[in-house]
């Protein structure tokens, strides 16, 4: 059954509201916009003269396209003027008080053919249906912002909601070029629902005094590929709106991890709530503005900083992937580096390894023919830790097992100088346990490469209760030598990225379990509504089954949190051998090679 959409009204003209308007009127059809403000009616046609005006000056549209574009968009102070519409969409508010009244409003006017649809994320759409008369015709269409930009559109379907309003709802959303994604009715829905609990999940760490602003944005963003930071993100969406969606959520689920962070309260009822009032996490320049200005909590150059230690030369203890990144990524940085494995012959691989690593690098043009001689010159392959006798820096990159590292770092303890630090590279295991296995625990500090080592900027650098402050300033400059970015944080499970990564990761796989959305559906959701790199069961069939789920028992472990027990599906995968694309099957199944 066809429904013909070719008059739309959106009512509120807030930044989103305008945003839908603009995209509907540039796909051709005839937008009612409706705001009791003249004041948001103003600024929402002269966003969209703007924004049509750029689209001519980068060759995007004809000059009779904008201007047709233009006569498409008429303002109104009243929901009368959306008598002729065959859609609605409200875009008011997210309080159920003032969407109830639109939608009772909207009964009387437009015709009962008429769908009306909520761009609500947070509120239940069956409880917004249920004011209605015709509750058949209400359903959720939930754009991301900015709408212009941003693929996905979440079609939200309560049980009352007709099969042929959902059905027109999505095939508009496929012609204004979106990627429609049908969820149920539950707050947050698919993307919302799993970013809103990493959010809030940074927040409470930042609140704990956990690690800096700067360091969790820029480790999420370095270490995941984000486009932003979780706190320049609750910033840019409203820390208040936040708040709102987490409540909503909170109340459904009763799951801890949802319990809004006291520290979105106490900036909400400060009124600093991000970027629309000049200051949320960060300060900006102007309420409104994207620019953000120094402040009381910025890091600033402190010249009386504690000097670390001279660093010369550097070994790096293992044989695999990682072992053979990091030795590569030192002796590109021009240190002279002591590769060693457990035989010479595992040793003599590693080093090939970086061989034909280097060798890609040139043939893509990053890496010059005499950088890549040197670099190679610069490592020695051993086959025994005695070879460490007189490096500056030891980093272990050996497996995530404690006994394994402890049985290492005794060997150290007893081969390298004094005054040598001692790095580990675990990524959940704590580092004062690997540190007490040493006469020299002030020198051992956490050092958590990513992978590719080479690739990736990232390094957390975790101190531990008994880390010396010459041992962490040499760290961190070494960091700096190698063009990594250093984020500091204390020692405790998951570190940063981990212990905000795997939870959201956990909630993907309930999401699943639950039937409430699919795997395609969720990993385009957050591709395209969160701009993530991957999916989360892309992601999960990457890094590995058995070590995700490993990493989400030592979380719950640590923390104690209901939430943060290992969904049951991935218990059973990893127990039926399914580990991802490592065996050929993960979450979906793939071509051996």
């Amino acid at each position: 059954m066809d429904i013909p959409l070719s008059t739309i009204a959106v009512v509120g003209l807030g930044t989103m509201g305008t945003g839908i308007a603009e995209v509907l009127a540039r796909a051709g059809h005839e937008v009612i916009g409706i705001d009791i403000s003249e004041a948001a009616a103003r600024r929402a046609v002269a966003a969209l003269d703007a924004s049509t005006a750029r689209a001519v000056r980068r060759g995007r549209l004809t000059e009779e396209e904008r201007s047709d574009v233009l006569a498409r968009f008429r303002t109104f102070p009243g929901l009368r003027a959306a008598a002729e519409a065959e859609l609605v969409i409200e875009v008011v508010p997210e309080s159920y008080e003032i969407k109830q009244q639109v939608f009772r409003e909207l009964d009387a006017i437009v015709s009962p053919t008429a769908i009306l649809a909520t761009g609500t994320n947070a509120l239940s759409v069956t409880r917004l249906a249920a004011e209605s008369l015709h509750p058949e015709r209400v359903l959720g269409l939930h754009f991301f912002n900015p709408a212009p930009a941003m693929k996905l559109v979440e079609v939200v379907s309560s049980v009352l909601t007709a099969p042929p309003a959902v059905e027109a709802v999505t095939a508009l959303a496929r012609s204004l070029g979106k990627e429609p994604v049908a969820v149920g009715d539950r707050p947050g829905f698919v993307a919302d629902g799993l970013l809103f609990g990493y959010l809030n999940q940074a927040a409470a760490m930042y609140e704990a005094n956990y690690a800096s602003r700067e360091d969790i944005d820029a480790a999420m963003k370095l270490g995941c590929g984000l486009p932003m930071g979780p706190l320049a993100l609750l910033d840019l969406i409203g820390i208040d709106t936040a708040r709102t969606v987490l409540e909503a959520m909170y109340a459904e689920s009763r799951d801890r991890l949802h319990a809004p962070a006291p520290v979105l309260r106490h900036l909400s009822e400060a009124g600093l709530t991000g970027r629309k009032s000049g200051r949320g996490f960060y300060t900006y320049e102007a309420a409104g503005s994207p620019a953000v200005v120094p402040d009381a909590l910025t890091p600033r150059d402190d010249a009386s900083a504690t000097a670390g230690r001279t660093v010369r030369a550097v070994g790096v203890a293992g044989s695999g992937t990682m072992a053979s990144g990091i030795a590569e990524v030192f002796a590109k940085a021009g240190y002279e580096v002591v590769l060693a494995a457990r035989g010479q012959e595992k040793a003599d691989t590693a080093k090939g390894r970086i061989a034909r690593s280097l060798e890609r690098s040139v043939a893509k043009g990053r890496l010059t023919a005499e950088a890549r001689d040197a670099a190679l010159a610069r490592i020695t392959a051993a086959g025994s830790l005695d070879a460490f006798a007189d490096v500056d820096l030891a980093v272990e990159a050996v497996a995530e097992d404690l006994a394994v590292k402890q049985q290492l770092f005794g060997t150290l303890d007893k081969v390298c100088k004094p005054g040598a630090v001692l790095a580990t590279t675990t990524s959940s295991l704590p580092v004062v346990a690997i540190a007490r296995a040493t006469s020299r625990p002030q020198d051992v500090i956490g050092m958590h490469f990513f992978n590719p080592a080479p690739a990736m900027k990232l390094v957390e650098v975790v101190r531990t209760v008994l880390t010396a402050d010459d041992v962490h300033a040499t760290v961190r400059a070494v960091c700096g030598t190698v063009r990594k970015h250093p984020v500091d944080c204390g020692d405790r499970a998951g570190f940063i990225v981990n212990a905000l990564l795997f939870p959201y990761l956990n909630n993907a796989i309930k999401m699943v379990e639950e039937h409430y959305a699919t795997l395609d559906d969720i990993d385009a959701a957050m591709k395209l509504g969160g701009g993530y790199p991957m999916g989360p069961f892309e992601l999960l069939d990457v890094v590995g089954l058995d070590v995700s789920l490993a990493i989400e028992k030592v979380l719950h472990g640590e923390f104690r949190d209901p939430g943060l027990a290992p969904a049951p599906l991935l218990e059973h995968l990893v127990a039926a051998g399914c580990l991802g694309r490592k065996t050929g099957r993960g979450f979906r199944e793939y071509a051996r090679r």
